[in-house]
């Protein structure tokens, strides 16, 4: 999986590039307990059938099979990820055929599904656990404060459509759920090295049973990552480092499930051959799930989350609350009902330089939601689902967010769906209060507090089926119209500086094919592929400024495609191959490129693996996407390996 890296530019970088450091750390735990062994043939075991039942949540709120959910949805599952070798959360996410994922820099990657991709794609919605990892600063995910030990993972659900429904606000063109393991299902340690022409890791993990309904695990990861070069052949100074901790508690006692787990994490940047920039946050979560009597179940999520930067006297610091009820229950033999309500908050502190501030520099914001949906058995093949989302957000106030799905199974092995959906990105911080000198006595720029959401109804139809034993498909197709997006407006021409605003003064729509499917080829060889077509037609409305052009609304291929090919060579060696192909990038531009991963695997003993492995194998080096054309970073060929030990 790739693992190159580049640097992070442009104007946004303040909030989307960060930096990381932590000293090294010994990790030791006591106790003992036996090993879930994972070897190689285990990790190949998962058949088409397997993988078609799937148990996926994030569609409906409620456990279902992936071959009856009624959306665009595919799933990284656990075995996916430990083949791949990948290590971070955007990396894993190349293997999702439903997203464009492009990487910046060391540390910075724009992720998007259907459209609108920037290193501040604000249009996708992504979850840890439940937890919403999405910045209200300046909408989208901080990607490298999100880090996930690739062990922990149990799936990973990503869905391309519209999600505002169950999930709220800027679950717009996309929903990424990532569901960590239980902690009973990570019993005893595994340490795993790994090092590369990039970039060295190391973690070590340890899970043990307490009772026998109580299990637990700890955890401690770290890297370091060298400067690369940029395209002109100077230092990008974006090397970096990482290390982060945390632990996991699950207990089981009778009809009720108590989770306890966090995170902290610890960093630094090189911002300049002199300058570092630091980061370090932590989270809590705590989720209680209760079975009712009456076969309904309760689910209460309450977790903190807290940020920090630092930079040469400029500190972005974000403290975020948030308590979820859930309900889940049925009437009669046709209606399965989940219904919930939520309150989240929000504590900022954004004091940086004179050239960018934010009016006030402080702020305590909230929003409320509460939402409904009814999944409606109209006959045995038959179902209806009908939803609607009532959130309150701080700066567009009330926002109604329906939804309308109909799914026919067709027969055991195909289903048909269709869907109607409405979505909103709310305002941030960044559209109403930032004040920025984008030239010194020549041009301003300055949030506008009278920032509207930007809109879209989405109309869907897809199908999923099994035609035989050895092979599943997926194809969903789109048209979305889209108001009210961000643009740049002209207040005043005189006198200098010339002084801009953010509007909503742009439109249009967008319509594409998605499709992947998997074959099993033969018992010993799986084949993973995908195709994505997408057409965007987007404009100004009538009076706009139309500065800088309909580029800032972000850069995305036309069409992109992947194979995945996994190979059992020996019942303990496998080798897995990735080939990707992404289209021509048109503002900035950007040529279409090929390349190609690839991950050979040995399990010497049950608990022993090594694997080496390359990254980006047919180009020394390529750009995958630009922030600033005068120096872009580019993503180099790359080599490495690693080692695991489980006792």
């Amino acid at each position: 999986m790739r693992r190159g890296r580049n640097r992070r530019h442009g104007a946004d970088s303040r909030f989307a590039g960060t930096s990381i450091i932590l000293a090294s750390a010994v990790f030791a735990t006591l106790g003992g307990t036996a090993v879930l062994a994972q070897t190689v043939d285990e990790l190949q075991r998962l058949s088409i059938d397997d993988l078609a039942n799937i148990q996926v949540t994030s569609v409906s709120k409620a456990a279902q099979p992936l071959s009856d959910a009624a959306a665009a949805v595919y799933v990284i599952t656990h075995d996916d990820i430990m083949r791949s070798g990948a290590m971070t959360l955007p990396e894993i996410l190349c293997l999702a055929p439903n997203l464009q994922v492009a990487q910046v820099s060391g540390n910075n990657w724009a992720v998007s599904a259907r459209g609108f991709n920037s290193t501040a794609a604000d249009k996708l919605l992504v979850l840890i656990d439940g937890r919403s990892v999405y910045t209200p600063l300046y909408s989208g995910v901080i990607w490298d404060e999100k880090d996930v030990l690739p062990e922990d993972i149990e799936r990973i659900e990503v869905i391309s459509g519209p999600g505002a429904t169950l999930w709220g606000a800027n679950a717009v063109n996309g929903v990424i759920n990532i569901i960590t393991r239980k902690s009973a299902d990570t019993q005893g340690g595994v340490l795993e090295l790994s090092a590369g022409t990039h970039d060295d890791r190391a973690s070590l993990q340890y899970g043990g049973m307490l009772e026998s309904d109580l299990s637990y695990r700890a955890y401690l990861k770290s890297f370091t990552v060298a400067s690369d070069k940029t395209s002109t052949g100077v230092s990008a100074d974006d090397g970096w480092s990482k290390s982060q901790t945390g632990f996991r508690l699950d207990w089981t006692p009778q009809s009720d499930t108590l989770t306890f787990q966090g995170d902290y994490y610890h960093g630094s940047e090189d911002s300049t051959p002199t300058i570092d920039q630091t980061n370090f946050g932590g989270n809590f979560e705590a989720t209680w799930q209760h079975a009712l009597e009456d076969g309904s179940s309760l689910q209460l999520l309450a977790y903190y989350d807290g940020t920090r930067r630092e930079l040469e006297g400029e500190t972005i610091a974000l403290d975020t609350y948030d308590i979820e009820l859930q309900h889940s229950l049925t009437f009669g033999e046709q209606h399965n009902v989940v219904w919930g309500a939520g309150y989240r908050a929000y504590q900022d502190l954004l004091h940086l330089v004179p050239e960018a501030f934010f009016v006030p520099e402080s702020r305590f914001e909230s929003l409320a939601d509460v939402f409904a949906q009814d999944s409606i058995s109209l006959s045995p093949s038959l179902t209806a689902i009908i939803g609607l989302k009532l959130e309150d957000d701080p700066y567009s106030g009330l926002a109604l967010l329906p939804n309308g799905r109909l799914s026919w199974k067709v027969n055991q092995d195909t289903l048909l769906w269709a869907a109607v959906s409405r979505a909103v990105r709310a305002p941030t911080r960044f559209d109403t209060d930032l004040r920025e000198v984008l030239i010194p006595s020549t041009l301003d720029l300055q949030g506008n507090p009278d920032f509207q959401s930007e809109k879209l109804t989405a109309y869907e139809i897809g199908a999923r089926a099994q035609p035989n034993d050895a092979l599943s498909l997926s194809i969903s197709t789109f048209y979305n119209v889209y108001d009210d997006l961000r643009s740049f407006e002209v207040v005043s021409l005189t006198p200098p500086p010339i002084l801009l605003t953010f509007g909503n003064m742009m439109e249009g729509d967008t319509y594409g094919v998605e499709m992947w499917g998997t074959w099993r080829a033969a018992d010993w060889w799986q084949l993973n592929a995908g195709f994505n077509l997408l057409h965007e037609a987007l404009r100004f409305k009538p009076g706009s400024s139309e500065i800088g052009g309909i580029g800032i609304a972000g850069d995305d291929p036309n069409h992109q495609a992947s194979l995945r090919s996994t190979i059992n060579l020996l019942p303990d060696v496998v080798w897995e191959a990735d080939l990707r192909e992404i289209g021509k990038l048109h503002d900035p531009v950007l040529p279409e490129y090929t390349e190609l991963d690839s991950r050979l695997a040995w399990d010497i003993t049950r608990s022993l693996e090594i694997a080496v492995g390359g990254i980006n194998l047919l180009h020394p080096q390529h750009l995958e996407f630009v922030l600033d054309s005068a120096s872009s970073d580019e993503v180099e060929r790359g080599y490495y390996i690693e080692t695991k030990w489980r006792f």
